[in-house]
């Protein structure tokens, strides 16, 4: 068994605005394993909280963790033993998504065939970074008109405050007249416990959905003043990362938001949502930078979730990738042997 390594460049055509700054592209790896004559593809998109803040520190790590004597291991033992060597998750999740992607062209069949799941039928959500409404007025037509588009998730936390988050969110609402699309809210964090419970009031009279990552990751402890009597449902994503971290607030909110680059890969994500399930939760799937190669992993699960956020390879200018396709508001995965996904760029 061989590991392989290429940097690609990926550029936003929208920057990404979030509480958190503000993204316009990344370098991503793309990790490729090789045995039998066969090829597995997997990427990662690195980040300063997924463990590694570039591809080459995610590459290094990735050189120093492979072994060859892989070939003789399941893919759930070499994910536990990425977890026991502390490999960074999106490094993880590089090598993971490559793995199933072997496992899967070896037996001729999609992933999501051989993992026995249909078709995914539930929308993905469209992100809208935190703009001014001028450019939220322009933005939205860009995104619905002939699209298929049926959500909008609205990026909140505003470091400008609470004040340029409802200008904002008036915006799309006004923006998004005439067009049959739901809204979500994801605060990144960018509330204190008051902001939070005062602002999911409003959003509550303004037709959201739900609500995501209201605080900051590590303040978790706030969470039960929030959930009581809360007027939307209340998800979890950074504060969530691993299906242990369930148990710890399963009490105190109403799904979980998993990302391969987050979690690790497709292996933690199926026992992130088996978790949720035994503990009554909703389970969504979000991404980070990443091409049409991760999204079509992660589209591979999505028949076995309840909300879907697969869209940062509708905003590359270029994508690199072909791979799953936006079918009616749906991201798709084709039928070829694997994930589908291939580097075309």
């Amino acid at each position: 068994m061989e590991i392989g390594f290429q940097t690609l460049r990926l550029t936003k055509r929208f920057p990404l605005a979030i509480s958190r700054g503000v993204s316009t592209g990344s370098d991503n790896l793309f990790v490729s394993i090789t045995h039998q004559g066969i090829t597995g593809w997997g990427e990662l998109s690195p980040g300063k909280t997924e463990g590694v803040r570039t591809a080459e520190e995610a590459q290094l790590a990735l050189s120093r963790f492979f072994q060859p004597e892989f070939a003789n291991l399941s893919v759930y033992q070499i994910y536990d033993l990425g977890r026991e060597q502390q490999l960074p998750a999106c490094a993880q999740a590089a090598l993971d998504i490559a793995l199933w992607d072997w496992l899967a062209k070896k037996s001729s069949l999609p992933l999501y065939r051989m993992l026995g799941l249909s078709k995914p039928s539930v929308p993905t959500s469209v992100t809208i970074g935190i703009n001014p409404p001028e450019v939220v007025a322009e933005r939205v037509p860009l995104l619905l008109d002939g699209t298929g588009i049926k959500s909008l998730k609205i990026k909140l936390g505003s470091p400008e405050g609470i004040e340029a988050d409802q200008a904002m969110y008036q915006q799309v609402v006004e923006s998004t007249k005439g067009y049959d699309v739901k809204l979500r809210v994801d605060a990144n964090g960018g509330w204190d416990t008051e902001q939070a419970i005062f602002m999911m009031k409003w959003l509550a009279q303004r037709n959201t959905d739900y609500v995501e990552q209201p605080l900051k990751e590590g303040q978790e402890s706030e969470l039960p003043a929030i959930f009581k009597n809360r007027p939307l449902p209340i998800y979890l994503d950074e504060s969530c990362r691993f299906s242990d971290d369930i148990p710890k607030w399963a009490h105190t909110v109403d799904g979980v938001n998993m990302k391969l680059m987050k979690c690790g890969g497709i292996t933690e994500a199926l026992r992130i949502t088996s978790v949720s399930r035994a503990f009554g939760l909703k389970t969504m799937i979000g991404c980070m930078g990443e091409s049409s190669m991760s999204i079509s992993a992660a589209a591979a699960i999505t028949a076995l979730l309840d909300h879907v956020d697969l869209d940062s390879q509708l905003n590359l200018k270029p994508d690199p990738c072909s791979g799953a396709q936006l079918v009616d508001g749906v991201i798709t995965p084709n039928d070829l042997p694997g994930h589908g996904a291939q580097i075309i760029g």
